[in-house]
């Protein structure tokens, strides 16, 4: 049987959830294919570090994570090697034991630290491997690495990674990779039923990230102020002392519905009628991939805001720069039902369907080619 090695990185859910979306779709193709957090092979005791440095650097309004990308994009101009480059490389030969004793025929990463890794690697053995970028814009260091192939967002990203010196041959505009269950289509009544919600109702569903983030208490109560007839849902994902907060501060209000982390997001975004999420890559695109009316609120600093400028230019959503901005998008929204269909029918235009199943064919093709040329675990003592 074929094996997969599919890497990630915790900083933010979804490079994680984009790489366990190739690995359901492999699965479903019987290929074994594990998934990895890249720094359990590493050095499991720095994950939390680095997870908790990215996640400290969000916080508030991010200007830290803001500072800290445009250092980036201004280091990435000088030529020189980064220092993410040399710290990766460093790791290499731990990578390389790991997918030698495992007998991976292929590695798929969505994070640049595993690909930074897996570049070096490659000037010194036989590595074939897939990086996916989960954003919509070359973040800074891409270009540092040298994947056989090279998953973007869009066709019109192209020239974006090109500019920065990948090559066009390597370049596969597919889109970000998103779970099955995101490409059914839900009835909504139905779905509004098994979740236990009033089905003569409106819902606008709130999405913070995996974390959580931003002022989602001051957007909630403008919200409730300003919009009398529908119902809130807000997703709270792995912040408990949010969702404690909401649960204390609406314990007596029946419009308001706090989530911790659930599998069933898929099903709360089938029941609402307009989304509203911070722009990360991978939840934008599960949404639209839903087809549902989408309002992009404050972005972190940095590739979020190409995320949401990507999305608006394509009339796919409405982007906010602060409150008062969400709460006039979110009233226009829910009642301009023209302004819904086109928002959907541009996402239909823009965002493909299925993905997860090309990357994963794909890896399945290089990997029945790499037989014949000697892939990277075939013919080993």
């Amino acid at each position: 049987m074929n094996k997969v090695l599919v890497l990630s990185c915790g900083t933010g859910g979804g490079h994680n959830s984009a790489a366990k979306a190739v690995q359901e779709a492999l699965l479903n193709m019987e290929v074994q294919a594990d998934f990895l957090e890249y720094l359990d092979i590493i050095n499991p005791k720095i994950k939390d570090k680095v997870n908790n440095l990215y996640l400290k650097s969000t916080i508030g309004e991010g200007q830290v994570f803001k500072h800290v990308y445009h250092l980036g994009e201004l280091y990435e101009k000088t030529k020189l090697k980064s220092p993410v480059y040399g710290l990766n490389a460093f790791s290499k030969k731990k990578l390389y034991r790991y997918i030698m004793e495992n007998k991976y025929d292929y590695v798929v990463t969505t994070h640049l630290f595993a690909a930074e890794a897996l570049t070096a690697l490659k000037k010194e053995h036989n590595i074939y491997f897939m990086a996916i970028a989960t954003d919509y814009v070359c973040i800074p260091f891409w270009k540092e690495t040298n994947p056989d192939y090279f998953v973007i967002p869009h066709k019109d990203l192209v020239k974006n990674f090109l500019d920065v010196g990948i090559k066009n041959e390597k370049l596969l505009p597919i889109g970000i990779p998103v779970a099955e269950k995101f490409s059914v289509k839900y009835d909504k009544l139905e779905c509004k039923r098994e979740l236990g919600l009033n089905t003569d109702e409106k819902y606008v569903l709130l999405l913070n990230g995996s974390m959580g983030f931003g002022n989602v208490n001051g957007m909630l109560k403008k919200l409730m102020s300003k919009i009398k007839d529908v119902n809130f849902i807000v997703s709270c994902g792995n912040n408990k002392k949010l969702l404690d907060n909401l649960n204390e501060t609406y314990k007596e209000n029946s419009r308001v519905i706090s989530l911790a982390y659930t599998n069933d997001l898929n099903k709360y975004i089938a029941s609402s009628e307009v989304i509203l999420t911070k722009p990360g890559g991978l939840t934008t695109t599960e949404i639209a991939t839903m087809r549902k009316p989408l309002i992009h609120t404050m972005p972190i600093p940095g590739c979020e805001n190409y995320n949401a400028a990507f999305f608006e230019d394509r009339k796919m959503s409405i982007k906010c720069e602060n409150i008062e901005e969400v709460v006039t998008a979110t009233k226009e929204l829910l009642v301009n039902e023209k302004l819904q269909e086109e928002m959907v029918n541009n996402q239909k235009k823009y965002i493909n369907i299925d993905n997860s199943n090309k990357i994963a064919n794909i890896v399945i093709n290089e990997i029945e080619k790499g037989k014949n040329y000697e892939g990277m675990c075939r013919g080993r003592k």
